[in-house]
């Protein structure tokens, strides 16, 4: 569990190709107690750590976690990075699972006062689970919803945000790691009846 508050954005310095994706990340603040099998949320994908060091940590990425990731996995991408939630800790964000749902498009973005919209279009069969002032992780940031437009959502980024996460460096037609709100995909089971 996290709260999408990211800690820094490290660097992909090495990818090799297996069964499975290994990545290694070069970090910093990440690394404080991070150890063999802990989790992390990588641009919002809760990987497990299989190797850590001074430097930085190692990842491992199963065929489905490609299948529903932004294509990002590769030398130079600057992931946002976050350790997984502990008891205690406060929750400044939202609860983040770390299980992406897929990949959601820039569309656009327009500058607005003091801050800059983004605007998404989330991946088929998914507008339904945001609502206006609700909760969404973009690349493992927690964000509020500022509007909708069709198929189509829009986020308010500050400065800050644009300075500490990734996401001031996309431009339209970029994709970015979607996971919808926890509460509305159990609220949609149970009205279901499921």
């Amino acid at each position: 569990m996290f709260t999408g508050l990211v800690e820094e954005t490290g660097e992909i310095v090495r990818v090799e190709e297996g069964p499975f994706l290994r990545v290694r990340i070069a970090a910093k603040e990440a690394l404080a107690d991070l150890k063999v099998g802990d989790s992390v949320a990588v641009d919002g994908a809760c990987l497990t750590a299989v190797a850590v060091d001074g430097e930085g940590f190692e990842v491992e990425l199963a065929r489905e976690t490609l299948a529903r990731t932004a294509p990002t996995w590769r030398v130079g991408h600057r992931p946002n990075l976050e350790r997984a939630l502990r008891v205690g800790d406060r929750l400044g964000g939202h609860f983040v699972t770390g299980h992406v749902d897929g990949v959601a498009e820039l569309l656009a973005i327009e500058e607005a006062p003091g801050a800059r919209n983004y605007f998404f279009r989330p991946p088929k069969g998914y507008a339904r689970y945001l609502a206006e002032k609700g909760s969404v992780a973009l690349n493992g940031v927690s964000l509020t919803v500022a509007g909708l437009k069709g198929e189509a959502f829009f986020v308010t980024l500050i400065p800050h945000t644009l300075r500490v996460t990734n996401l001031g460096r996309l431009r339209p037609g970029d994709g970015v790691n979607l996971e919808v709100d926890l509460i509305a995909r159990y609220l949609e089971r149970l009205l279901k009846g499921g």
